[in-house]
């Protein structure tokens, strides 16, 4: 029988086709295999199950907005206050390599014609830690958002306090915090949108406490992760704990929007709020 055996002949290696690293991208949902191009006309969410990537606060500046961001405060630096060794070295690195300064991106735009003071973290950079520029950037935005007299838009996706600051990092929930109390006794609006991952600091301040706080499908929301809380309690978690639909059904959040339904909502939302300058 080795009569009808065939032998592959290999193509020679000048000759074959090279797939771009980069074209193809798999779905951590479904495991599908998906074209980049398009994954990104549908706004980096799967068409077979739904699933959210993570963005960049670029995109979603992008997906929000009607025009270009004014941005603002982009001269604050971090420093180094506990002397962190290669802390500053890290951050430089990052900023090169994310074309971004620090984890926020803070300034004003249009929504719908609304005019809005817009925060958007960004996870790439150092996991969209908070540390005291982030902080700062955040209260800034707020007090901005008073004297100018128009709503708050925040797009948090965060893994938490930068350690390399130690407590300086965790002062900032009590900053950001009391500038919201003032966001609220001005009576304006304060929408927070929650993306994958919100946790710990960051969960526990500025993001969980917006008039509106809304979710994008499947986020992971929560001060402590689900593997230190069971390793904690020695107990098994419910199936989705700290996902966004367990945290909708018990009135964590009050909404949980697809990312292409997101500048509608805030729309309508606005719209509710208040009146278009102009």
């Amino acid at each position: 029988m080795k009569w009808f055996k065939r032998k592959r002949k290999l193509q020679p290696a000048s000759e074959r086709k090279v797939i771009p690293d980069g074209l193809w991208q798999k779905c951590k949902g479904c495991g599908e295999i998906l074209y980049r191009k398009e994954l990104e006309r549908n706004l980096f969410v799967c068409k077979k199950c739904g699933y959210h990537f993570r963005i960049g606060s670029h995109e979603y500046l992008k997906i929000l907005l009607d025009n270009d961001l004014k941005e603002q405060d982009t001269d604050i630096r971090t420093t180094d206050p506990l002397r962190f060794d290669g802390y500053l070295r890290q951050i430089k690195d990052t900023q090169e390599k994310k074309g971004l300064k620090e984890a926020i991106v803070t300034g004003e735009g249009k929504i719908g014609g609304f005019d809005v003071e817009i925060a958007v973290m960004d996870f790439g950079f150092r996991g969209g830690s908070m540390g005291s520029v982030v902080g700062e950037k955040v209260k800034r935005a707020i007090l901005r958002a008073i004297e100018n007299r128009t709503p708050l838009i925040i797009v948090s996706s965060s893994g938490g306090a930068r350690m390399q600051e130690g407590i300086l990092s965790l002062m900032q929930m009590a900053k950001t915090g009391s500038a919201l109390s003032e966001l609220e006794e001005a009576k304006l609006p304060y929408v927070s949108i929650l993306t994958d991952p919100t946790t710990a600091g960051v969960m526990a301040s500025y993001s969980s406490i917006g008039d509106v706080v809304i979710s994008e499908p499947g986020a992971l929301l929560g001060f402590a992760g689900p593997r230190v809380i069971e390793q904690t309690i020695k107990q098994k978690l419910p199936e989705g704990f700290q996902r966004a639909q367990f945290l909708l059904e018990h009135g964590f959040v009050d909404m949980i929007v697809e990312r292409k339904e997101l500048k509608n909502i805030l729309i309508k939302l606005l719209s509710f709020f208040v009146r278009k300058n102009g």
